[in-house]
């Protein structure tokens, strides 16, 4: 079966960096878009990276390009997320998911990223 794991949050300080993984089983990796998207308490699910399977194409939300980059190993299943420049508003869940937009077939159980002083 699909099954998508995220590591890697924690609590880090302003300015700060993280980086997030998610470990993809149960299909074709290389097949899909994966997307990095993040919950805020009291606030909706929010797209913040997505990479298309050629590898080359992406997007990102306004509010962290520049600072995030998504990218991915499609021999080792995993989709990363390395997360600079980290600010408190960045603070949320962050889950991995299959796919470009919602509703997403598949998602992670999501790591949480804390960014405070």
């Amino acid at each position: 079966q699909v099954q998508l794991v995220e590591s890697g949050g924690g609590l880090a300080q302003p300015g700060g960096s993280l980086r997030l993984s998610c470990l993809a089983s149960g299909f074709t990796f290389g097949d899909y878009a994966m997307t990095w998207a993040r919950q805020a308490p009291g606030k909706g699910l929010e797209r913040v990276a997505t990479l298309y399977p050629d590898g080359g194409n992406r997007y990102y939300l306004n509010s962290v390009r520049g600072r995030f980059t998504i990218s991915r190993d499609n021999a080792a299943n995993t989709l990363y997320l390395q997360m600079n420049s980290l600010k408190p508003e960045d603070t949320a869940l962050y889950l991995c998911a299959r796919g470009y937009r919602t509703p997403y077939d598949y998602r992670g159980q999501g790591t949480q990223v804390t960014v405070s002083s």
